[in-house]
């Protein structure tokens, strides 16, 4: 491809937009009632709360458009945009509303942000489709990289990089991407399972009113191996599956499973091993019923299975041997579970628990690529925020298209939200000029149709 002409460029076309896809993704936000749970929960005093609406309507539009930091807000603010929505707002102003926020209004985001997700669900059925017969609440934390002295509550964590900790909570079915159904930020030095029971209870609760009425399965790595977390997930109602530390109890269990009892395997798609930095595509699989957690009283302990995956080591025998001699001549993996799914069955659903780190990629990679105030909840308004918004491009791309529903989010932004367009009033309504032969043009017209058009009352 070549340049065909020598060109000269002038910024001057009032009726221009960058973002076309704003306007049916905005569309469905109000139609799932983000406008009205806005007014009905926000109640940030002064001046920084008045029509906290707008500005919230604007803050998610920005990060559906691809803003990471308060300037890029500045976005939603050139050519035709004005004609397009109504209301907007200045980077300064939408900070200003921030930086209004306590605790307690985070709180009440995260109100907004689980109800908004039920009316999405209601709205687009394949949001989460099959939630009725299985559904799967995956958590983690990560850390958001921080600089400079000036951030409230950042701190050096697990993965001693200094910055501010994410716990985040997504929900998803065999055959439905997944959404985020709950999302906190916390001190950067906090450790991982800090408030996951909580989180837990509360994510469940939404997944139930979103219409995952059938079996749920939590799944969560070490890090969320302890006696709360567990519970909270019971008193849920949930099953579990959370990798095993390998304690001594857990490594006295392997050494009780027979030679006779592993099952050999073979993986479709080979998974990568960080520790032997090399690809595993076979191992061999193995069950055996445990109780953990037996150092508490007797009440607390926990009986359920664990599924043990073990792969053969490469080379000397001996790199294991600071673990004894069970752990010599292969790698262990261990799953804690009460799932009621046959073993390869629950030992492959449980290695499907590493979706949620596409979702915390794809956040981190669009509005949780900063943490742009220096204030702390100022900071937990936008994670919480950030997460309305995936949640809104995930349904977007649902109502889009077959592929569009799995895509990743910086994919629908490219095709189906930053897509230019010319407004032009036509018969009294105003009509969006597009690119002619744009690839993804059907999968657009199907969200604008969709989205603008009548969908299933919320129940």
């Amino acid at each position: 491809m070549r340049v065909s002409h020598n060109f000269s460029a002038e910024f001057d076309d009032d009726n221009l937009i960058a973002g076309a896809g704003l306007v049916p993704v905005m569309l469905l936000a109000e139609s799932a009632g983000l406008s009205g749970l806005v007014e009905e929960y926000v109640t940030v005093a002064g001046s920084a709360g008045a029509n906290a609406e707008v500005k919230v309507g604007a803050l998610v539009a920005g990060m559906v458009a691809g803003a990471d930091s308060i300037s890029d807000m500045d976005l939603l603010r050139h050519g035709g945009m004005d004609r397009a929505f109504t209301e907007r707002r200045a980077p300064t102003t939408l900070g200003t509303h921030l930086r209004g926020y306590t605790f307690g209004h985070v709180r009440q985001l995260d109100a907004i942000a689980s109800r908004l997700l039920v009316a999405l669900a209601a709205r687009v059925p394949a949001l989460l489709s099959g939630a009725e017969e299985a559904a799967y609440l995956d958590i983690d934390d990560t850390i958001r990289q921080t600089h400079g002295y000036a951030k409230q509550g950042a701190g050096y964590g697990y993965s001693g990089v200094k910055g501010l900790n994410a716990l985040v909570a997504t929900l998803s079915t065999p055959t439905a991407a997944p959404v985020i159904a709950g999302m906190r930020l916390r001190k950067g030095s906090v450790k991982s399972p800090r408030g996951a029971g909580t989180m837990i209870a509360e994510a469940l609760a939404t997944a139930r009113r979103a219409g995952a009425g059938g079996l749920i399965t939590v799944r969560a790595d070490s890090a969320f191996y302890q006696h709360d977390v567990v519970a909270a997930i019971r008193r849920g109602r949930a099953h579990f599956s959370i990798t095993a530390r390998m304690d001594p109890g857990v490594v006295a269990a392997i050494s009780r499973i027979g030679e006779q009892e592993w099952v050999g395997i073979k993986y479709p798609e080979a998974i990568w091993d960080q520790d032997e930095q090399r690809w595993i595509s076979d191992a061999e699989v193995a069950e055996i019923p445990y109780t953990a957690f037996t150092s508490r009283r007797k009440a607390d302990h926990i009986p359920a299975r664990l599924i043990v995956r073990r792969v053969k080591r490469l080379g000397s025998a001996s790199a294991g041997a600071e673990q004894g001699e069970l752990l010599a001549a292969y790698r262990y993996h261990a799953v804690f579970t009460d799932s009621p799914l046959s073993m390869l069955a629950a030992e492959a659903a449980h290695r499907d628990h590493a979706i949620i780190e596409q979702v915390i990629c794809d956040l981190k990679n669009g509005p949780l690529a900063h943490c742009p105030s220096g204030v702390f909840s100022a900071n937990s308004a936008w994670a919480v925020l950030a997460a309305i918004a995936f949640n809104l491009t995930r349904a977007a791309g649902v109502l889009a298209s077959r592929f569009h529903a799995k895509a990743r989010t910086a994919t629908i932004r490219a095709q189906l939200i930053n897509v230019p367009a010319r407004i032009a009033n036509r018969a009294r309504s105003w009509l969006l000029h597009l690119p002619r032969n744009w690839p993804w043009q059907q999968a657009w017209h199907d969200l604008f149709d969709a989205a603008g058009g009548p969908l299933p009352a919320a129940a």
